[in-house]
């Protein structure tokens, strides 16, 4: 039997223990069970602490696990880190105050490799095994580790074969915090305030002209002048020279269509580079170049007398110039939205660099394609995808100028700059540790010195997960996989990166659904962040509840939804724990030496409540399929506090406590009602609250059924109820009993008061043999025939 009270932190270490001893959630390799393989989001190793959202998040697709291994699948669950990259970098930059250039390549790596190890053990034994997590710890990956490396390396080397990966001399989207390229989908848009500036150039018949600059330190990279052809007010400046104040260089006057008339004076200048713009006028116009800033972010030598400041104090010293000189004609406020770095929020900048790209841009059409054949969870977020791919500019930048992350295998003649890449069987490799002699032209070859883009490796995660280069022959069975649970903010890296990579391989979509997770916010409505001092930390709140408590709260948001983080609304799923333990004690107390046997009769009443339980049945079946499991454990959680407990408990106690009343069967018949009813409630809650559903399951339910756990019984199935008029006469009955509740509440009578209760005769005719337990429920001396009333 179950104890008085329930110990949580005893029951859940019991049950942990017991469910890795036997191995529980191990993926079966020579099952016969149809597979379903969950795509895991590698959560930064480098964070670490995960907060409250990141829990409410794993745990949200490990409740979709949990129903898929109980409505017989073969579940794939493999757990896995993502330490490779910047993220890791700037943690053991923080953390230990070190920088990449400030210790050597070896010394780094080594220390990110240290550190992950450390992080990687918190999150797995104080958060993901703490919250009762069912991965399959035998499939875990990292992807730092060698077959991610030779997954990704692979990866590289066969679209460089097929012509979709390039190096080419580019101008490239910079960090200048961290002194890296990066992708466009790393670039977050940043609202700032700025000064309009309005300067005067000179033309070379002494005229003047105004141009207005949100960018005066950038003079000195000005290469040309545009306006707007249909712009009257300056067609007669078009093929024309204008001089550059302070740098004096002269620059042509020139027309495009892309010149906005309104803004400014609608003269602009263009300089290599500013901004996008700047970089599509260069391309077309055939400009020249002058790049006028260095990797970290300062002004070299072209800036002549302001060589070596960074941009900020190079603005504030011309703009000081520009004044003096009564060139700066007026400023005006300006707020604008700039591209800052994802992970710094430092703006970026344009210079030009040597980079390997992935193509993007020919694969547009065909992605927003591949993007329509998968479903999507909530479908409205299948829109933001296919906005994203239209809008792209650029193709997918794939070299980063770091220290930590997976190597690029290739090699470059220091002398003629042939590009020589690794052999598949080389890999995984670093080309820093493989020497590759001579070129041919008598130069030598020397390794590429920068890793590869983070999401290089994560847009693999499906192919990484299930094997596809260590079992080929199970490759096929498991991808593409089945689910995609991700965050709502990342879908234009890993989505659009992982449906890329997917079809330049496969011509296939990487998964058939994908579901987009629950965004945790603070209490004021606010995302969580550390900088900003509101985050919850997961492993400290699971000091203070619970794991099912925690985890009945995860149960009741909705994939694709905000929700506000409140500690008070974790009560509520104390008290539901409390209560579904009172309840299976007194159900299990009344199934004592009760053989399980079906009687051969059942009570109306009782079948009534069978028919309530698989109509809840298919409701939570229904609703978890779309992943819609806050639906599902609504409809659950309803019917067992207002049907199971408040009402069938309440209406069966007279056949349990006085079966000399009703006779044997009468007893045996909520018997087994009571069983069916706890079993199919406890399987219904298991995904959600597995370690008290465990507990409970275990005293009698799994011996009867041989399983050994609860977690991999079956799911609850309908039972065959084909009793005419039955629902009627259930919610009849159901309508009476509430009546009757009420009429003794409104004249502060107890519910244990007896009472004379006079019903019409079409109900009397219609209750029929339910009449017996609605006099002992209502506490009725006798039910009479005529207009309804109760009296005492």
């Amino acid at each position: 039997m179950l104890d008085k009270d329930y110990n949580a932190a005893e029951i859940e270490k019991k049950w942990q223990d017991y469910w890795e001893k036997e191995h529980i959630y191990k993926f079966d390799k020579n099952s016969k069970k149809k597979i379903y393989v969950i795509d895991v989001p590698p959560p930064y190793a480098s964070a670490g602490h995960l907060h409250v959202g990141h829990a409410l998040h794993y745990t949200q697709f490990e409740i979709i696990a949990r129903y898929k291994r109980m409505n017989g699948f073969n579940v794939y669950f493999a757990p896995c880190f993502d330490d490779n990259g910047l993220p890791t970098e700037k943690y053991v930059e923080e953390k230990l105050g070190v920088n990449k250039n400030t210790v050597s390549r070896k010394e780094f790596r080594k220390l990110c490799l240290e550190a992950n190890e450390e992080v990687e053990e918190i999150y797995k034994n104080k958060v993901f095994k703490r919250l009762g997590h069912s991965y399959d710890w035998d499939l875990l990956y990292t992807t730092i580790g060698k077959e991610a490396q030779r997954v990704s390396q692979t990866s590289f080397l066969r679209l460089i074969k097929q012509g979709d990966c390039y190096r080419r001399e580019e101008p490239t989207i910079w960090c200048t915090y961290h002194q890296t390229a990066l992708a466009q989908a790393e670039v977050e848009d940043i609202k700032r305030k700025t000064k309009l500036n309005y300067i005067d150039f000179k033309l070379e018949d002494g005229k003047k002209i105004n141009i207005a600059t949100t960018r005066p330190e950038f003079l000195a990279a000005c290469v040309g002048i545009f306006v707007n052809p249909n712009d009257k007010r300056y067609s007669n400046l078009v093929g024309k020279n204008a001089i550059v104040p302070i740098f004096n260089q002269k620059v042509p006057i020139m027309k495009d269509e892309k010149v906005d008339m309104e803004f400014g004076t609608g003269i602009v200048m263009i300089c290599t580079f500013g901004d996008n713009t700047d970089i599509e006028w260069w391309k077309k116009h055939n400009l020249p170049l002058k790049i006028i800033l260095d990797k970290a972010g300062k002004l070299n030598e072209l800036a002549m007398e302001y060589k070596g400041l960074t941009l900020n104090d190079a603005r504030e010293r011309i703009i000081e110039r520009l004044r003096k000189e009564k060139i700066l004609v007026n400023q005006e406020d300006l707020e604008q939205t700039v591209g800052g770095c994802w992970r710094c929020n430092t703006p970026v900048e344009y210079i030009v660099t040597k980079q390997w790209f992935i193509k993007t841009i020919p694969y547009k059409d065909e992605l927003i394609k591949q993007g329509r054949k998968i479903k999507w969870y909530p479908d409205f977020f299948r829109v933001r995808y296919e906005d994203w791919t239209k809008n792209l500019g650029w193709d997918w930048c794939i070299s980063r100028q770091r220290h930590f992350g997976v190597p690029i295998p290739a090699w470059y003649c220091d002398k003629c700059g042939e590009i020589i890449v690794a052999d598949e069987k080389e890999l995984p490799t670093d080309p820093l540790e493989i020497n590759k002699g001579k070129c041919k032209c008598g130069g030598h070859f020397k390794g590429d010195e920068d890793v590869f883009d983070t999401w290089m490796t994560s847009s693999m995660s499906p192919q990484i997960s299930v094997k596809w280069l260590e079992e080929n022959k199970e490759f096929s069975k498991r991808f593409p996989v089945s689910l995609r649970p991700q965050a709502q903010d990342i879908i234009r890296t890993w989505t659009f990166y992982t449906i890329l990579k997917s079809y330049l391989h496969f011509k296939q979509v990487p998964w058939k659904d994908i579901a987009l997770g629950t965004f945790v916010l603070d209490a004021k409505g606010r995302g969580m962040h550390k900088s900003k001092g509101n985050v919850v930390w997961a492993d400290i709140l699971l000091e203070k509840f619970n794991v099912d408590t925690f985890r009945y709260w995860v149960g009741k948001a909705k994939w694709g939804s905000d929700i506000p983080f409140k500690e008070e609304e974790l009560v509520a799923g104390q008290k539901f724990l409390t209560k579904l333990w009172n309840a299976s004690k007194f159900v299990l107390m009344h199934l004592e030496n009760y053989d399980y046997n079906k009687p051969s009769k059942l009570e109306d009443i009782d079948k009534y409540y069978l028919l309530k339980l698989n109509e809840v049945i298919n409701i939570a079946t229904e609703n978890y399929d779309i992943y819609n499991s806050s639906e599902a454990n609504k409809a659950v959680e309803l019917f067992f506090w207002h049907d199971f407990c408040d009402d069938y408990l309440e209406i069966v106690k007279d056949r349990l406590y006085n079966p000399d009343s009703r006779g044997n069967e009468g007893k045996k018949s909520a018997q087994y009602t009571l069983y069916k009813i706890l079993n199919g409630l406890l399987k219904l809650f298991a995904p959600v609250v597995p370690h008290i559903t465990e507990e409970i399951y275990q005293v009698e339910f799994a011996k009867k059924e041989k399983i050994k756990s609860i977690h991999i019984s079956e799911w609850p199935k309908e039972e065959a109820i084909t009793e005419r008029m039955l629902r009627e006469r259930g919610e009849l009955f159901v309508e009476v009993m509430s009546k009757v509740r009420k009429s003794k509440a409104d004249s502060k009578k107890s519910l244990k008061d007896h009472v004379i209760l006079t019903l019409e005769k079409k109900s009397l005719n219609a209750l029929g043999n339910m009449i017996e337990d609605l006099k002992a429920v209502t506490k009725a001396k006798e039910i009479k025939e005529g207009r309804f009333k109760t009296e005492f």
